[in-house]
Formats: structure tokens, sequence, C-alpha cells
């Protein structure tokens, strides 16, 4: 063997073996593939590459790691393409320049590389892991992609990544190659690559630029959809709609392209429609509801352009294919297509594939077309119903169990679509399907179970008792199956069949009753939320049947079950029951042993759902106040429930709950603490109707002594129970008194968790409205000036409570020292602080009588700036919507300002007096006010030709108001000057009116029309008689 040089790269012959010993700087050439194909297309790194072709022995070997969906997986192969071009250009050889300026220029000589070196190109050296078998094969065919050409003809080497000041992402610079290459003069291009750049440059804009460049960009390639042509459009989107890469907004995007496209284009889509379809039926079994929706619009579009016969023909193809993939897309698009064109158009195919006798696979995918069409359709599936039962029932008899297993699907959507109407539709198949539960095992029994299930309650009383005996030995059988899914099936059957009239309380309770107990109320069924629920709903529907006491006295003792899960849905079952009800018919034994095993949950949730809370306060309001919904909630409802439905009964347990709430009050754990303050909340009520309201007094002076709580979850629950007792004692009995209690509560308000706010401001506003004489009028000021903060709270719940609260203080001192704060606070810049100050003018005009607030706000109205004109007029807006007919008094008062402000230059001012007149005129409606009203409307009629959204909103809206005022003749007197002007501008604006006066008084407008006299052939006149008659 002839010695080699270090400089020379080792080739190893076809049909021998490398030598085991190996040098680090050698790779592995039984592992590359050495073949270069053509470089044709863009590789990773913005130059062209050729894609490599794998034979079918490489293609068997590429396995799919992992659970990866394929959209993930490419996303993660591109990310893996960006860190290798990375260290590619971190660890690119050194140029001449760079080696010149780190070497000296003297004593290094520059020897020219041997003529037969080849430099290594070996992606397989930077694997960070050892390779699978799969993997290898991948990576060794896939070594030609990431190769560097030298050069192609006609493509620059370097690309740009950026269009018009928006970037191109790597996997996306492939599709819009043609728009990234840099062209000097685009009039030597041809007229298709002309629009082929302008479209990809639309589409670019719409996928990834600014929310402007992609409205217009969306507007600009609609209205040239003709002059594009279908072909440019669809070549482009549909190929960038394949992309595995696009994110949920981008499809979006795209979506719309298309709808809109299809719209213009019309039935020049049809050469297209089989690779529209290709990218939109996938969307039709998405994860996300919203891409459905998207694959069902976009699919009816291209049905209504193409027409029934195009789509029929696109798709015939995949109705018999092998793959249940495709079959169920197929299915789907075409349920989507007869919905779109109409059911009688497609019943005819429907039939002839239904009864298919070439292939099962057919059959099978027009039963599945049936199905899908009751499932889009829902109730307007009735008139179709009888015929489509006919063209199904006979696969209920077929020979291959997926058929008869999808026609007992189908008949149980239709029968869902139709109920409660149909069932003598469904006559014909009751005999093969109760037939085929004695016969039928797995899935198939399912399906025929969940069929008889939705057709039972469609049923009158005597047939749906022969129906339930048939098929209740069959149902008692499955109870004890060990499948998940055949469980859920029968249970639903199972309330389906105690919810029908016609099964007597008798039978549930002797013969579904104890099996139902037996087999389902299980700790397993508690783990899955899903089945919980339907458990829970179906236990309800039997204590409604046979009686509450019956089913809690089966339940009870679930509530001491070791399980926190199982006994967090007996809690949550009771509490239903219980609230339906009642606990009149639960004897003293099962009331104890209810109350016993609530406060036992009570008591077990301190170690496992009451978590020790410890770090700073801030973590609170994250950590357990945005848990999942607890046991502690549950727990606490389901007490509540109780203690009110046994009123006076609870009695003899109000010192066990008393002295929970006080050992719990005093634990140094911050949720049992909130725990016991919830806990007060829910029973206040039930302990003050059962006389002991010195207990609930003894428990708010402790809240009292917690009020300095840390932690803001455990304060807000303080607070809640607070005002709870605060509703049902009394503000003279109040223990503290509200003088004490008050100040203490001045401080709090400037807490900004949420939770503490909003009931802080609640109790704060209950004292105002029921007991201000105990506070003094200067505490009742300084609270003003806190709530003025809270206007601008970002929850909604915060900012009503404040304005109610100003309202009640207002009412308890001098309204007008109230005002003079709200009128300063118009001033402010903030517009959502201004805003609710409006509102709470209009809430302390409310409480106390227009005439305090109104000479105030026209005052303030003289003064020249913006912010504080236009809150006076909203004030003006939400006065009038408030007061209503008192504003019959102040119309003439306040028409001079109104005038003003609908004849003045700023259209927010005429845009919020618009708002002002439309509640002014609903107020005075019928009181004798149209002199007024007709004087401002003659004001606002100018304003009919506004172009600003929100100012034509504001200015239709206070029409509406005026014709409910002055009535639609008066209203029609002026739009009929305008309903045939020669401009198109003009006339889309009073027909828009006059559509409005048709829509809201179509009967009024009768004596307008005019009178059309007899002719010799036509007779107009009406008599009065026969209009009668």
């Amino acid at each position: 063997m002839s010695s080699s040089r270090w400089d020379k790269t080792p080739v190893v012959k076809s049909g021998t073996m490398p030598e085991i010993a190996s040098r680090w700087d050698q790779p592995d050439t039984q592992q590359i593939n050495r073949t270069v194909a053509p470089p044709t297309g863009m590789g990773m790194l913005g130059t062209p590459m050729a894609t490599p072709l794998l034979d079918a022995s490489q293609s068997a070997m590429l396995v799919t790691p992992g659970p990866l969906s394929p959209r993930r997986a490419a996303i993660e192969q591109v990310m893996r393409a960006r860190w290798e071009r990375e260290m590619d250009e971190r660890n690119r050889p050194l140029s001449d320049d760079e080696l010149d300026a780190m070497l000296p220029a003297t004593g290094y000589k520059i020897l020219p590389p041997p003529e037969d070196y080849v430099p290594l190109m070996t992606p397989a050296r930077r694997l960070t892991s050892t390779p699978s078998l799969a993997s290898s094969a991948l990576v060794a065919s896939s070594l030609d992609v990431y190769r560097m050409p030298a050069r192609v003809e006609g493509l620059p080497m370097e690309v740009s990544s950026e269009y018009e000041g928006i970037s191109v992402q790597p996997e996306d610079k492939q599709l819009f190659a043609k728009l990234l290459r840099p062209v000097d003069d685009e009039s030597i291009l041809t007229p298709e690559d002309q629009k082929e750049r302008e479209v990809l440059g639309l589409l670019l804009k719409i996928k990834s630029g600014t929310p402007q460049q992609r409205r217009t960009s969306l507007r600009i390639i609609t209205e040239k959809a003709h002059e594009f042509g279908a072909a440019v459009i669809f070549d482009n989107l549909l190929q960038m709609m394949k992309s595995p890469t696009l994110d949920d907004q981008e499809r979006h995007l795209l979506v719309k392209v298309l709808n809109r496209v299809l719209f213009k284009l019309d039935d020049a889509v049809r050469p297209y429609v089989h690779k529209i379809l290709m990218v939109t039926e996938p969307l039709l079994i998405d994860e996300d509801f919203y891409a459905r929706i998207e694959g069902r619009e976009a699919i009816a579009n291209v049905a209504k352009a193409a027409g029934l016969a195009t789509m029929i023909a696109e798709m015939r193809p995949d109705i018999d294919n092998p793959d249940d993939y495709m079959r169920n897309t197929t299915a789907r698009a075409f349920a989507v297509v007869g919905v779109a064109l109409g059911v009688n158009s497609l019943l005819p195919f429907l039939k002839a594939v239904c009864l298919s006798k070439r292939s099962w696979h057919a059959r099978h995918t027009g039963i599945k077309i049936v199905q899908q069409i009751a499932i889009l359709q829902g109730c307007g599936i009735l008139p179709h119903l009888t015929v489509f039962v006919k063209t199904i029932e006979k696969g209920l008899e077929d020979r291959e169990h997926p058929i008869r297993t999808q026609t007992a699907l189908s008949l149980a959507a239709l029968a869902e679509a139709a109920a409660p109407y149909g069932f003598a539709s469904f006559t014909s198949v009751l005999r093969p399907l109760v037939s085929g539960t004695a016969k039928e095992k797995g899935k198939t029994l399912a399906a025929y179970l969940k069929c008889l299930g939705f057709i039972l309650p469609l049923a009158d009383e005597k047939e749906a008792e022969a129906l339930a005996k048939l098929i209740l030995p069959v149902l008692r059988k499955e109870f004890a199956t060990p499948d998940n899914e055949m469980k859920k099936i029968v249970l639903k059957v199972a309330q389906q069949m105690i919810q029908t009239n016609g099964v007597t309380a008798e039978t549930v309770r002797e013969k579904l009753f104890p099996d139902f107990m037996r087999y389902f109320w299980v700790p397993r069924m508690a783990i899955e939320r899903r089945s919980a629920s339907q458990l829970v709903d179906t236990t309800v529907d039997v204590a409604a049947k046979i009686g509450g006491a019956d089913v809690l006295t089966q339940i009870v003792l679930f509530m001491k079950d070791p399980s926190e899960a199982f006994r967090k849905m007996t809690c949550e079952t009771i509490d239903k029951i219980v609230a339906a009800r009642g606990m009149k018919d639960v004897d003293d034994r099962l009331e104890h042993l209810i109350v016993d095993g609530l406060l036992f949950c009570l008591s077990e949730m301190q170690s496992n759902d009451v978590g020790s809370l410890s770090g700073n306060a801030a973590a609170s309001s994250t950590s357990f106040g945005a848990s999942r919904l607890s046991t502690n909630n549950v727990v606490l409802n389901c007490i509540g429930t109780v203690a009110t439905k046994l009123g006076a009964r609870f009695h003899e347990h109000i010192p066990k709950i008393v002295g929970a709430i006080y050992w719990r009050l005093n634990n140094k754990d911050a949720r049992v603490r909130q725990q016991a303050a919830d806990l007060v909340s829910k029973v206040a009520s039930v302990v003050v109707e059962c006389g002991e309201e010195q207990v609930l007094l003894q428990i708010s002076a402790a809240l009292n002594e917690s009020l300095g709580e840390e932690f803001p979850e455990v304060l807000g629950s303080i607070l809640g129970a607070l005002k709870s007792i605060v509703n049902v004692v009394g503000i003279q009995r109040m223990n503290p008194p509200i003088s004490d209690l008050l100040p203490r509560l001045t401080p709090i308000l400037r807490n900004r968790h949420e939770k503490v706010a909003e009931n802080c401001i609640d109790l704060v506003g209950r004292i105002a409205e029921r007991g201000a004489e105990y506070v003094s009028p200067r505490e009742w000021m300084r609270i003003c000036f806190e709530l003025l903060d809270m206007l601008k709270a970002p929850k909604k719940g915060i900012r009503r409570a404040a304005t109610n609260t100003f309202g009640f203080i207002a009412r308890a001192v001098d309204p007008h020292e109230v005002l003079t704060a709200l009128l300063k606070n118009l001033r402010v810049q903030e517009r959502t602080n201004r805003v609710c100050t409006t509102i709470a003018i209009a809430i302390v005009a409310d409480q106390c009588q227009p005439f305090t607030v109104l000479p105030a706000l026209m005052n303030e109205y003289k003064m020249p700036e913006l912010n504080v004109q236009n809150g006076v007029l909203k004030s003006l807006s939400f006065m009038f919507e408030y007061i209503g007919e008192m504003a019959k008094d102040y119309v003439y008062a306040i028409t001079t300002l109104l005038e003003n402000a609908l004849t003045d230059r700023d259209l927010v001012h005429r845009q919020t007096a618009a708002a002002a007149l439309k509640h002014l005129s609903l107020g005075v409606t019928g009181l004798g006010k149209e002199d007024a009203i007709t004087h401002l409307f003659n004001c606002l009629w100018p304003n009919i030709f506004e172009t600003s959204p929100h100012v034509i909103q504001a200015v239709f809206d206070a029409i509406d108001g005026c014709r409910v005022c002055l009535g639609p003749l008066r209203i029609l007197q002026y739009t009929l000057q305008g309903l045939f002007h020669p401009a198109r501008k003009v006339r889309d604006v009073y027909w828009r009116i006059f559509n409005m006066i048709y829509m809201g008084h179509q009967d009024a407008l009768v004596p307008a029309y005019p009178i059309i006299p007899d002719t010799s052939s036509h007779i107009y006149c009406r008599p009065e008689l026969e209009l009668l008659f």
C-alpha cells in the first residue's frame, strides 16, 4: 500500500472494507454519498441548491423520531439549519486578506494546494449525538443539500433577505426567490414575470407586513384578481399555503386572500379546484376550531365559484380511496359542498354512492357524508330526514362492519340534529338496530347504542317505554365494560333514557339505579374531568327522576373517600342535587351525614388542596389565586347550598361551622385563613335566619382584627365576608361600629390587587348607602379622592363599583362637593380616567336629581378646552341614559348647548353630541317635546355624510333615536330627497337611512306610500273589508 500525503483526501474503493484504525481527520467515506446532483433551486444559505431525491430504500428508513407533529418537525429542522448556518459562518476558512492582516508580510510563503486535493464538506461531523440507522441514512442522503455550488447561470450567489423593508424568513426564501432577485430594469421582463413579481410582493406584504400594508395589499390583490389571472395567483398562493412552517396568523391571512380571490375570479378557478382542495381539506380536521371554520368557508366559496359538477368530478376519485384519512377529508368536503350548494342537488349523487356495489370504501364515504351534513346543518336537515334515512338504512345490514358502524353513527347524527322531531322517519331502522345490539360487539355495538340513545328522546311515551325495555338489558350488561370509550357512550345513553318521559321512576329505581351506582360511582371515574362531569349530570337526572334522598343516601359516604378528586365530584353532585331538589325529603340522619361529610372534606383540604404559602405577598396572586377550580371552591359552594336549603334546620350545625371558622382564622397558613373568610360569606345569611346574629357580630370583630392581612387574596376574602355580614346584620348593629371600621378601610382603597379593590369599594358603597350618617362628611370626601384613582382600574368590575359608590357618597354628603372633585378630574389627559369620571357624574345626577349637576356641567362647558367639553357632553349622554323620562324637564335648558356641539368643527364634539341626542330623544318619547328634538335633528342631519366610522355610527344611532321620538314619517320626509340622487355615494347614505326606517317601522310607513289609481287592467284599491278577511 503506497504512502499517502497528509493533504490528500483518502478514497475508499467500492467493494473494499475500510480499515479499523482511522485517523481523526479522515471522514467515514462509506456513509457519505459523493454523487453531486445538478445544483438547481435555493439552499438554506440563500444559494442555489439541488433537492436530493430518495429512492425507495432510503425513504423506508426515514422514521420520524418521537411523537412530533409534521409542523413541529419542520420548524425544528429549520431551526437546526439556522444553527448550522451560523456554525458554518463562524468556522469558515480564513481569506487571504485576513491571513495577511494576521501574519507578518515577510518570512512566510504561500504554497499552492495539490492538484488532486478535494476540500471536505462533511456536515455529518456536526452531529451532536450518536445517529441511528434511519438518521444516518437521512444525513447521508441530504449531504448534497448543503454543498456550496460554484455558480448557477442567471441567479446571483447572494440573495437579499429583505423586500421593501420586510424581512424574509430563511424558510420563505425559496418561495419568494423571484421577488428577491435584483432586477435593474423591470421593463425587460415579460408581462407574466412582472405580474408574478407584483403578486409575490403583495403576498409577502399580506403575510409578513404591517397591518396597514396587509389591508392595502389585500384590497389590491382582490381588485386586480382578473388582471393578474388565476394561474399567477394560485400558483404562488397555494405554494405558500403548503408550507409546513406557517403559523396560525399567517394561515388565517392566506385563507382570507383565497376567499376574496375566489369571489372575484368566479368560474375561472375551475382548473385549480383540485389544488385548492389539496390545501384546504386538511383544515377540516385541524385541532384548532377556527382553522376548521376557515377550511369550511374556503371550500364553500370554491363550490360556489366552480359549481357542483366540477366539485364532484375533482373529488370523485378520493371517495373509494383505501386511505381512511383521504376518505375522511373527502367526506367532510362533500358535506360542506352540499350545505353550500343545497342538499337537494347532492342527493342523487349520494344515493348512488351509498348503494355502490363496486367498493365498500365508497359506501362508507357516502354514509359519512350524510353524517357530516347532519352535523353542519343541524335542524335544517328535517326536510330531507326521511330521504337520508332511506338512503343509508341498508348499511345496517352490510357485511362490512365499518359500514355498519358508520351507518349507526350517521343515524345518531341525524337524530341529534332533528331532535325533538322526526321519530317517524327512524321507524324503519329500529328493528335492525335493536337486533344488532344482541349480535354486535366493540365499536359497532357502541355505535348502535349511541344511535338508539339519540332516537329514544324523539319517541312519545308509549314507544319510548317499549324501546327502553328492549335496550335496557344490553345497557346493564355493558355497565361493567372496562373500555373507557364504551363507558362514556353507555353513560350518555343511560342519561338520555332517564330524561325520557316514557321511562318510569320505578324502572329507573329497580333496574337501572343499582347497577349504575355499582359500576360508575368508583374513584376511577373522577380522574378525567369530562367523564366526571357527565357522571355528575347523569346522577342529577337520576335524582330528578327517583328523588334526591335516595341518591344522596347512596353517595354521601363517598365524601370520606381517600381520593380527593372523588370527594370533589361527590360534593359537586350533592351541591347540584340539593340546589335543584331541596332538602325537604332528607331525614335527620342523612342531614347529619351530609354536614359531617362536608366538614371532613373541609378539614382534609388543609393538607391537600390548601398548601402552605411561603414567600412574598406578590406570589399569592399568581399561585393559588390562579389555581384550578379547586376542591376548596366546590366544598364551600356545597356548604353554602346545603345551609341555604336547610334554613332553620341548620341551627344545630352552627357551632360546628363556627368552630371551624375560628380555628381557620387563626391558622398560620394563608390559604386556610382565606378558606375561613369564604366560608363566612357562604353561611352568613343562614346564621341570621337561625337567630344567631350575635355569633356573626363576634366573627365580624375577629375579621376586623384581620384587616392587616399580608396576602391580598386572603384580604379580599376577609373584605367579602365583612360585606356579607353588613348585608344581613345591618349598619346599626355592626361590630365594630361603622365609625371605627370605615377609617380602617380607607388605606386599603390604595391596594391595587383586583379582588381587594373590588370588595373594598363594594363594602364602602354599602356603608354609604345604608349608614352614611355614622361617618363624618370629611371622611367621605377623603374616600372620594381615593376613589378617583380607581376610575382608571383595568378591571371593569372595579370601575363599575367605584362609579356606583360615587353616587351613594354624593347622596350621603353635599353633591356639589363631590361634583367639584369630579369636574376637576375632567382636565386630566388620560382618557380612561375621564370616561369613568363622566359615568360617575351621571350616577351622581341619577342619585341626587339632575338639577344638582346640570348647572355645573353647563358652566363647565364654557371652558375652551376640548377634553373638558367632550367630558361634559359624554356626561350628558350617560346622564340622559340613566335618568330616562326625567329628561323632559331639562330638554329646553340643554337645547342650545347640544346645538352648539352638533355644529362644532371638532369631529369628537359632534360624535358625543349625537350620542347625547340619541339618549335624550329616547327618554322624552311621547312626552310632547318633539319641537326641541326636531330642532336638534335639523342640526344633526348634515352629519350623515361623515366618513369617520365612529362618527357616522353615532350619527345613525341618533337618527334611529329620533325616529322613535318623532315617528318614521317625519324622518322619511328628510330621506326621500336623496334616494334618487345622481351621485352613488349620496344615494348609498340615504338608502341606508331608508332601510333603517323600514326595518324599525315597516307598518307605520303605509300612510306614506302613494295612492295608485286603478287602470283598465289592474285594480290597486283594496277595501277595508277585504283587508280584514
